[in-house]
């Protein structure tokens, strides 16, 4: 609303003061002798209807008959009798002052006279002006306050959904996270204390670390590593995972938690203890660039009843966060499962 009245009031300064400019050129340039009487009823009287013909259609016409009441009819009718009574007041005026409107002189000093029929064309004209200029500013204004509160809300609905995405995902890797360790439970594995501290260390970082809206990407690594630790308990001789890091990983940003929903993706879904083949996850950065990939062979004998949300979250949250910036690509095969991601950082 502030910025909305803050357009209106600079467009309404730069149109009048545009108006100032040629009355003032105007008198300046004319070669007649103005009376006090001719000011008068050329500032008070004509200036007060055209500021009076402005106002009334951009504070009452428009906002009450076509904003408010989509009366376009009406404020057709409105409009015409607005330009009447402004030329009926005008033209009454010319004709108690004929000699001060209706006339004029000439540089040879003759006088000439004005006919009625002109000076209601004039100021029919000049009526005109006035109601066209102000539906232009007035539309103007609401244009540009529109596009504003469609931005705003643009903006909001996209911090909502991400808030959701990101809540979604929290669970789902806790969730995940808590089934990995109730099974070393129950088998009643000494890795279980280590588990939990493992899971302690990435729910501090998912909790508060990840709560700004971009982390360093070392620590986005970091993050994913400590992931890999702790699905490697898991497994009594370890998982079969392959980190490759190539590049230059020093201050870049990213948003928090985009990376981990493929490596969760590829231990959920893959093969884990395979030594011959296992889980591989590269990384290549620059300052401009990451490419980030994970490929692991297919699980065929585990089968989840309910998918998950994971990729689907992180793909919406792409789409949100790094519109045009990003590539993400996913290869499927009988055997193996890979996603490459490549970041604009």
């Amino acid at each position: 609303m502030k910025n909305s009245s803050r357009a209106s009031l600079i467009l309404n300064c730069i149109f009048w003061g545009v108006i100032g400019l040629l009355v003032a050129a105007s008198f300046i340039f004319s070669s007649r002798e103005h009376s006090l009487k001719e000011h008068v009823i050329d500032y008070l009287v004509f200036g007060s209807i055209n500021v009076a013909v402005f106002y009334i259609n951009y504070i009452v016409l428009i906002p009450e008959l076509i904003k408010k009441r989509k009366q376009y009819l009406w404020y057709v009718v409105c409009f015409v009798l607005l330009i009447a009574a402004s030329t009926g007041i005008k033209t009454v005026v010319a004709m108690l002052n004929p000699e001060l409107v209706l006339q004029y002189t000439s540089d040879d000093g003759k006088i000439h006279n004005i006919s009625t029929a002109n000076y209601v064309v004039t100021v029919v004209f000049i009526a005109g002006f006035f109601l066209v200029s102000s539906s232009i500013i007035k539309f103007a204004v609401d244009w540009f306050s529109n596009e504003r509160i469609q931005r705003n809300l643009e903006s909001e609905k996209k911090d909502m959904e991400l808030q959701f995405l990101k809540s979604q995902l929290n669970p789902h890797f806790l969730f995940n996270s808590l089934n990995n360790i109730y099974s070393l439970a129950y088998q009643k594995s000494d890795k279980t204390a280590d588990a939990i501290l493992k899971l302690s260390e990435i729910m501090r970082y998912m909790i508060y670390e990840s709560n700004d809206s971009w982390v360093s990407l070392d620590k986005e690594v970091e993050y994913v590593e400590s992931y890999v630790e702790l699905q490697k308990l898991r497994f009594k001789d370890g998982a079969a995972v392959e980190i490759t890091i190539n590049g230059v990983i020093d201050g870049q940003k990213i948003v928090p938690l985009i990376l981990i929903s493929f490596v969760e993706n590829a231990f959920k879904h893959g093969v884990a203890n395979d030594t011959e083949d296992p889980i591989r996850i590269n990384i290549i950065a620059n300052q401009k660039i990451l490419h980030f990939s994970v490929t692991n062979k297919k699980n065929t004998t585990n089968k989840d009843a309910v998918g998950g949300v994971g990729l689907n979250n992180v793909e919406r949250r792409l789409q949100l966060l790094y519109p045009e910036r990003y590539k993400l690509n996913i290869v499927n095969t009988p055997t193996h499962y890979t996603t490459e991601l490549m970041l604009d950082l």
